[in-house]
């Protein structure tokens, strides 16, 4: 009696392996609404599946790893209905509103890459793909890049497994022209920027907050000798912190500050973001999908604000 107990056991867990796999297969090849698009295989999530799942680690694994994998996979599930459609995103501010910050956050949220022009150029040129060959000849002659090239290589880039989900362009577009050609672009498979979030800030609170700047080069990290000093800051007699002073919390590497963090460049800066950018929001408002952040709040009330609007879009 016993064998034949465990006979079946492991006739269920066959066969409940066996459904699962048929009906992962089933539901990674149903179409998206969208047309051109695939519906990103998410079979830890599918009611079928889980059904599947449930016999099989009932009978094989027992109740508490099912229970884990269950809790695991209604925290995906949560994620996915919050956010679906495919996020595709851009952030935009003046220097010092806050973007920056706060585009580290709605990675992790979202679980998505946030998509660097640089970063993606210098990808291509060293895969030695077709558009990164261009682009390397067209460098290597001292020419800038053209728009055509760049929104090649962010064609390419966003075909890749991490953007699944969605992504978030990072210094493109960067004039209005730039914005219709990515425009065309995502039209040809049935897509369109989603969101664009622009972080308001008054221009004196920029002042603060961009002199008061201080970087870490090697990681990006940004302290304020305000809001968020690094714990090494020692103040001078003029009230001003002292340079040698100034490093890294984690790495101990002395800190910079960007030579355009000054009262004189950020007029400047602003003005530009104003003639260029303004036009932008301008372009996608008309389709709902600008949602303007009061970025003047601290960074907990703003990302507040984000998270609300990441997911209702109001």
């Amino acid at each position: 009696m016993f064998g034949r107990g465990a006979t079946l056991g492991r006739r269920l867990a066959s066969t409940a392996a066996a459904s699962g796999a048929a009906a992962a297969t089933a539901y990674g090849a149903w179409p998206m609404q969208r047309s051109g698009e695939q519906r990103p295989a998410r079979c830890d999530t599918d009611p079928a599946v889980l059904g599947a799942s449930l016999v099989g680690g009932l009978v094989a694994g027992g109740v508490g790893g099912w229970l884990l994998g269950k809790s695991k996979a209604d925290a995906v599930e949560a994620k996915y209905q919050k956010y679906w459609p495919r996020k595709i995103m851009m952030v935009f501010g003046a220097p010092g509103a806050g973007k920056g910050t706060q585009g580290v956050k709605i990675v992790d949220e979202l679980d998505i890459p946030q998509l660097s022009t640089g970063d993606m150029l210098r990808e291509a040129v060293a895969a030695g793909t077709e558009i990164g060959k261009k682009a390397k000849e067209v460098m290597a002659a001292g020419q800038l890049v053209s728009d055509e090239i760049v929104i090649g290589i962010i064609a390419d880039r966003i075909k890749e497994e991490d953007c699944k989900s969605g992504f978030i362009l990072d210094g493109f577009p960067r004039t209005l022209p730039q914005a219709k050609a990515l425009d065309e672009m995502l039209a040809k498979s049935g897509e369109s920027v989603s969101l664009v979030m622009a972080f308001d800030v008054d221009q004196a609170v920029l002042e603060d907050r961009v002199c008061g700047r201080w970087m870490d080069k090697a990681s990006g990290r940004s302290y304020h000798v305000k809001y968020a000093p690094p714990k090494s800051m020692k103040l001078g007699p003029d009230g001003k912190p002292v340079p040698s002073t100034m490093k890294d919390d984690i790495t101990g590497n002395a800190l910079y500050q960007r030579p355009d963090d000054t009262a004189e460049a950020l007029k400047k800066r602003l003005d530009g973001y104003n003639k260029q950018t303004v036009p932008i929001l301008d372009h996608y408002k008309p389709g709902g999908v600008v949602k303007q952040i009061d970025g003047g709040r601290n960074i907990h009330e703003v990302w507040a604000e984000v998270q609300t609007k990441l997911s209702t879009g109001n």
